[in-house]
């Protein structure tokens, strides 16, 4: 059974949301994103995607203290993401209450860095951050696309031990649209084994149906949630 994973993106301490990673397109939804992380767990919901977009663009972690936060007051398993790029953000992460960190820009940028956290912390609490746009690696906070292609990228990290990778396409992300279905079957088929997790303009519960049904390891709500098309109770089958 897939796993519903909701995100709660943080800016300046409030839950929000961009439209496709534009921060000049963005909306607040909450000024305490611990009453949304205690809604997702009086649900049924186990695991949460927290993301600093300060630290994605300021290029280190800011929002320690709203992880920590949620950590002390919810049993939700926190996989963290936004701004970690060096040894003491990773650790601060892992400090401060996150069960697994989701990386992206290292992994482009400096693979021995990344390659050395896989095996300090292993490769069940490091996740492979896939952030695409027309099937090429986006990172810094998605303001750089690469000529990285992402099968390729994936690839070179499955070789390396990576396990898990989160998946978003950036041109959906926000925008309601519906998911890439396509890209995570192709991903899906090009590598079975993989844990994959879907991310980005997921806005109906016939998408998480169609993506449980290709063993899409889990996948990743925000937006739908935030505007009312996907309501908790809608995911109870899921939980």
């Amino acid at each position: 059974m897939i796993e519903i994973i909701p995100a709660i993106d943080i800016i300046d301490g409030k839950a929000v949301r961009l439209a496709k990673g534009d921060y000049n397109q963005k909306t607040v939804y909450n000024d305490n994103p611990l009453e949304i992380a205690r809604r997702f767990e009086d649900a049924g919901i186990k695991r949460l995607h927290l993301v600093d977009l300060d630290g994605a663009k300021a290029q280190h972690v800011v929002n320690l203290k709203v992880l920590e936060k949620m950590a002390k007051n919810t049993r939700l398993i926190i996989d963290f993401g936004g701004g970690i790029k060096t040894n003491e953000d990773i650790r601060n992460v892992f400090d401060y209450g996150a069960s697994y960190a989701t990386i992206g820009t290292v992994a482009v940028k400096d693979p021995v860095l990344f390659q050395h956290w896989l095996s300090a912390y292993g490769s069940d609490k490091i996740i492979l951050g896939a952030d695409v746009k027309n099937g090429n690696i986006a990172i810094s906070g998605w303001f750089d696309v690469t000529n990285v292609n992402l099968h390729d990228f994936v690839r070179d990290y499955i070789a390396k031990g990576v396990k898990t990778v989160l998946c978003t396409d950036i041109s959906k992300d926000g925008m309601l649209m519906g998911a890439s279905i396509d890209m995570y079957q192709q991903l899906k088929l090009g590598f079975p084994d993989l844990n994959i997790i879907a991310s980005g303009g997921i806005t109906r519960v016939e998408e998480i149906e169609l993506l449980d049904k290709m063993n899409i390891f889990a996948v990743i709500i925000g937006k739908a949630y935030y505007e009312g098309k996907i309501k908790l109770n809608d995911l109870s089958k899921f939980l």
